[in-house]
């Protein structure tokens, strides 16, 4: 079990988000949200632990992050779920981690 913390840049809109997560004794992953952004800020005041099959769930439809993002998440780009996910992976010691990048040309 490994706490993972990721800030975003996410992009054009600049708003900073950092991303915790953390596996608990009971197989559950919890997260803590600090962001500039009004909508993310409203997610973390939300958020509730999810088990670790949801956090990873596929298809994406089907995964309990984004499910629990969707009604805070304004904008289809927003990398914050996908963030999330990820930290996911690695509380759950299913990824190391590494930086994970879009770069535009």
């Amino acid at each position: 079990m490994t706490d993972v913390s990721i800030t975003v840049d996410a992009g054009v809109c600049r708003f900073k988000t950092v991303v915790e997560a953390s596996l608990t004794e009971e197989g559950d992953v919890v997260y803590k949200i600090k962001s500039e952004c009004p909508a993310i800020r409203e997610l973390g005041k939300n958020l509730k632990p999810i088990s670790m099959l949801d956090a990873i769930s596929v298809p994406i439809n089907d995964n309990g992050i984004y499910k629990m993002c969707g009604p805070y998440v304004l904008h289809a780009a927003c990398p914050i779920p996908c963030a999330m996910v990820k930290a996911s992976e690695v509380a759950m010691d299913l990824a190391l981690k590494h930086d994970v990048s879009f770069k535009m040309e």
